[in-house]
């Protein structure tokens, strides 16, 4: 693995989650692993629970890790090439991204959409060229497009709680008042289509998703037809991809709320976090014993322990 950008970067998903349940029950048996060597953690955007759980898989491992919030603690970048610098950006990515990897053996960036233009966001202008300038392994945060870090605790989390080989999954679509990106809701749909999981995606007209992530997910517009017989309900709010970026109604009846959860199979309820009380899922819901969002964050240091432990492990073997 000489970067971690998607699930196919993983490798086989059964040894994945093999090593990933061999770090939770001894995170601190690869504590030697990591002596001598460094990240950067970059976040061109806030973080909570990205931000201290990779500080704490580094920390795990015996490695060193610097944060950067970048634009408040550094330069501006520019990413175009041949643009003339007379603007707000002081520093081109070329520079800049090679010098982060002269100071670091591993980066981390975390660097949202902008919900402005599609092509340009699912080009992944900013990953991209660290992974093209930097010079060492580019670990993604959570990017336009993607938050695979996140949709590999999730795949942690339900092989955990999972009754059966074979569970049925449901990503459904929550109202929220604001457009949000595709990242979480694309790399769940990803990872689970990757997974022995029956995933099916529920979301009003308009939302669909990108086809290449939804792959072979069952699609349903129905919620409550979608629910029947659920082992897991991941909720996640995203706005229009056909209408790039467009909040095009906020249905507060896509509420996931008990009646909803009554149609399960007892279901356990996910979300990334952070949540909207009341407006993306009922306090009845999220409190209830049958939510799981805390364990789902605990998971986030395991799945980046898990990849870091890969990466070092490929450049040991260098």
């Amino acid at each position: 693995m000489n970067h971690f950008f998607d699930v196919d970067d993983i490798g086989s998903l059964e040894l994945a989650l093999a090593r990933a349940q061999s770090i939770k029950a001894h995170p601190r048996k690869g504590y030697k692993d990591g002596i001598g060597k460094s990240i950067g953690l970059l976040f061109f955007n806030p973080s909570l629970r990205t931000r201290l759980s990779s500080q704490r898989a580094a920390q795990n491992l015996g490695m060193d890790a610097v944060v950067l919030d970048v634009g408040s603690e550094s330069w501006k970048l520019e990413f175009s090439d041949g643009t003339i610098m007379n603007g707000a950006s002081a520093e081109h990515i070329k520079e800049a991204a090679a010098v982060m990897g002269a100071y670091f053996d591993f980066l981390a960036i975390r660097a949202f959409a902008t919900l402005e233009d599609r092509d340009q966001d699912y080009a992944e202008p900013v990953l991209t060229a660290f992974m093209k300038y930097a010079g060492v392994p580019i670990i993604n945060m959570e990017s336009s497009t993607g938050h695979p870090l996140q949709a590999f605790a999730d795949l942690i989390t339900i092989d955990e709680f999972k009754q059966n080989e074979r569970p049925k999954v449901v990503l459904s679509w929550a109202p929220h008042p604001k457009a949000l990106p595709h990242a979480v809701a694309n790399s769940f749909a990803q990872w689970m289509n990757s997974a022995s999981v029956d995933l099916v995606i529920t979301h009003p007209e308009g939302y669909d998703l990108d086809p290449k992530f939804v792959g072979s997910a069952r699609v349903e517009t129905n919620q409550s037809l979608a629910f029947e017989g659920a082992d897991f309900i991941y909720a996640k709010n995203w706005s229009s991809y056909q209408h790039y970026g467009q909040v095009l109604h906020q249905d507060a009846s896509w509420i996931i709320n008990q009646k909803k959860m009554a149609l399960t199979n007892q279901a356990y309820f996910m979300h990334c976090l952070p949540v909207r009380r009341n407006v993306i899922v009922s306090d009845e819901v999220i409190d209830s014993q049958k939510s799981i969002v805390v364990e789902q964050a605990a998971n986030r240091i395991i799945s980046m322990q898990t990849v870091l432990s890969m990466l070092l492990e490929q450049k040991s073997s260098e």
